[in-house]
């Protein structure tokens, strides 16, 4: 009987279904980061070589920054790349080191939920205003806030439980291009 036929199928499912969310997110997260790339250029290359500047260029770019930003955090949660004193951490004894690191997933998630929860009533009472240059929705350029608050709840939680065997890697995981037993083994097919 192999790892996958022991998982409950319930928690499987759901945990597919928000690691297919998120994937979908990090796609859309690089995206956005090129058009931000494009938009800052065109804004530059506009001033400096035509005189002229675009109207709706810097605000695009601070709408998909702050964009950006609250999905990095997530992304950062994912990866366990968030604030931590690794010193310190290696030297508690192993039993000490756990309880440590639930209270510390403990607290980001804390972060997440204020996040999620602030997030949310941002969005809600900004919704009705619009920004001067695009005319879009106020409360768009914060509706990143309660989805990456969503999303450090989540890997928060998975870390919390220890239950990282449900998540989908394949979703979201790039191979690294570096790494020769992939480059060997995609060369071989």
């Amino acid at each position: 009987m192999n790892e996958q036929e022991k998982l409950n199928p319930v928690l499987s499912g759901i945990t597919y279904v928000i690691d297919l969310l998120y994937s979908l997110l990090l796609r859309y997260s690089q995206i956005v980061l090129v058009v931000i790339v494009i938009v800052v250029s065109v804004q530059v290359i506009s001033r400096k070589f035509l005189g002229t500047s675009i109207r709706w260029s810097e605000e695009v770019a601070l709408f998909f920054m702050i964009w950006m930003a609250f999905i990095s955090m997530s992304i950062g949660v994912q990866k366990g790349l968030h604030i931590a004193v690794g010193f310190f951490f290696n030297i508690l004894p192993p039993a000490m080191a756990k309880i440590v690191e639930k209270i510390d997933n403990l607290i980001v998630m804390s972060f997440g939920a204020f996040l999620l929860y602030y997030g949310a009533l941002l969005v809600q009472s900004t919704m009705s205003s619009t920004l001067p240059a695009t005319q879009w929705p106020a409360g768009m350029e914060y509706l990143m806030i309660p989805v990456g608050g969503f999303f450090i709840i989540y890997f928060s939680l998975i870390n919390l439980l220890g239950l990282q065997r449900y998540q989908h890697f394949k979703l979201y995981e790039d191979p690294n291009p570096f790494d020769l037993d992939v480059i060997t083994k995609e060369g071989a097919k």
